[in-house]
């Protein structure tokens, strides 16, 4: 495999055409310590992810670790898959870092740092968890909308507030605020959808008085008050009226930004293009998607795809059609990634306008129809660990594996087997199990190269464990690796969440100057 030295690297992200940075560390590992514009694709999923956010074979590829042992392993295993542009950046994070550039921590932190961008460049007006309560007490009309997906939601919100994730906040506005009177106040967990989700409405010209809140739900609980859990609120459906003036403003935007649109037979004729890479993104609601969508697109919902660009694209320079059913939420959404630096975004005219297809998103998974382990079912299962015959050994995420997990399996990390399996008790029959069972059934191999015990994969995952109504532990227990495979966000932890919300907070503060020295970025903020 060829190497690539950092300062070449450097050159070839500021220069033009199509490049893939992946670090195949675990994500947690990552979020430690890595380049601004890499992508995070830990080698133990390298399998699950690696075609949606790699899709042309022929992309150049840069992957980096620490010290390249990773990197070995999984530019064998991506070639396997066709992938031949490969190269390893020499000396990993540790030699760009010696070289003098700039090594970010935390996730997602291009979108982040843009966040941060936005609001110092347009000045987004943003209040406090004190005043948004003085507000309420004083009697005033307020309207909280939470810009998050439903299950961020779910998990914590502001009192009374209403679920409308980034991209619907355009589309449904007109909706919602029926006053000009009303204060609309724009949350989410932290600070960057609050801010992107507040400057959308203000850059259409909203007449309503619209503020972002400040530090999102962390700040809220950080100024003690309580939280609700368990809200399902959502925004009324759209309404023929409402639809005109989101439209009308959505597209003064798109004017304002040049959001180019494109129809169905450029589509047709890109997706041919062997030399290009092409993502199609539906950016509507996870729920309107399965009810139809348009076949080879991906769901992405706007708010998120602008949150988490990084988790969604891998290649720089790849060409970006979005996907809605009336192009309100695909032209706010591009608007916004045009203003991150992309080029080449556009937006299907008409792009429900033909055939669709049903049902929930089916990622391509690599090597998936070569593995053929073993299965049992969980009742199966349920007998041979009444019968002390067998240990289960679970490859889900820490934080899946902490919310729940078959009484008695261990933890351990798919990339790491070879030192987890000495830390297990002794067993004639190992059964692997995963969150559906996928990841369990591309390990299975592996772990049977490591010991001459039986081994078995749960039919399902630990998901159909589950749905068979079998009983289910949750924490931290027999662990046979270490917790540091995805990224805990401080309202993840148990203990010292209020210490973990003050420095991410101050962290995301700082990323400006940051992203500054970098000088990879090509951020275009355009204020109104």
């Amino acid at each position: 495999m060829r190497r690539i030295a950092p300062s070449a690297l450097k050159e070839r992200l500021l220069g033009p055409g199509e490049l893939a940075l992946l670090d195949v560390r675990k994500e947690g590992v990552f979020a430690r310590g890595h380049l601004l514009l890499a992508s995070s694709l830990p080698l133990s999923r390298l399998e699950l992810r690696l075609a949606d956010l790699v899709p042309r074979r022929s992309t150049p590829i840069v992957l980096c670790d620490h010290k390249g042992e990773l990197v070995e392993r999984a530019a064998a295993r991506m070639q396997e898959f066709g992938y031949t542009d490969l190269s390893g950046l020499e000396g990993g994070v540790d030699g760009w870092a010696a070289a003098g550039f700039e090594v970010f921590t935390g996730v997602n932190v291009p979108s982040k740092a843009f966040g941060e961008l936005v609001e110092a460049r347009y000045g987004t007006p943003s209040i406090s968890a004190q005043e948004l309560e003085a507000m309420r007490d004083a009697g005033r009309p307020v309207l909280v909308l939470d810009s998050r997906p439903m299950d961020e939601y779910r998990v914590m919100n502001i009192p009374g507030a209403i679920d409308c994730p980034g991209a619907e906040l355009v589309y449904r506005i007109a909706d919602l605020a029926r006053s000009p009177d009303i204060q609309v106040v724009v949350n989410c967990a932290g600070r960057t959808r609050s801010i992107i989700g507040a400057q959308s409405l203000i850059s259409v010209g909203l007449a309503n008085p619209v503020v972002a809140l400040r530090n999102g739900t962390m700040g809220w609980h950080l100024a003690g008050f309580e939280l609700e859990h368990g809200s399902a609120r959502r925004p009324p459906d759209v309404s023929p009226e409402g639809l005109v003036r989101a439209r009308a403003m959505a597209e003064a935007v798109g004017e304002r930004f040049g959001v180019r649109s494109i129809d169905a037979a450029t589509l047709e004729r890109w997706r041919r293009d062997n030399d290009r890479t092409l993502y199609v993104f539906d950016v509507r609601s996870p729920e309107e998607y399965e009810a139809g969508h348009l076949p080879g697109s991906r769901p992405a919902p706007g708010g998120q795809l602008v949150q988490k660009t990084d988790a969604y694209m891998g290649t720089r320079g790849a060409r970006v059609v979005l996907v809605d059913d009336t192009g309100v939420r695909a032209t706010m959404t591009a608007s916004w990634l045009i203003q991150m630096g992309l080029e080449d975004v556009f937006v299907l005219r008409d792009g429900l306008a033909r055939p669709l297809e049903t049902g929930p998103y089916r990622p391509e998974i690599l090597g998936l129809d070569q593995a053929h382990p073993e299965t049992l079912t969980p009742p199966e299962l349920s007998k041979l660990l009444e019968d002390g015959r067998a240990v289960v050994i679970d490859l889900a995420t820490s934080l899946g594996y902490c919310a729940g997990h078959i009484p008695g399996a261990w933890f351990a990390i798919r990339s790491r087997l070879r030192d987890s399996i000495s830390r297990l008790p002794r067993a004639d029959i190992y059964v692997l199990t995963s969150e559906h069972g996928t990841l369990a059934r591309l390990a299975a191999p592996e772990l049977q190269a490591l010991t001459r015990a039986e081994i078995k994969v749960l039919e399902g995952g630990t998901a159909a464990w589950r749905t068979a109504g079998l009983p289910l532990a949750s924490g931290l227990e027999n662990l046979a690796d270490a917790c540091d495979d995805v990224f805990w966000r401080p309202y993840d932890r148990e203990e010292g969440a209020e210490a973990a919300m003050n420095e991410y907070l101050a962290w995301e503060h700082g990323l400006i100057a940051q992203v500054e020295r970098d000088g990879t970025a090509r951020f275009r903020v355009a204020p109104l």
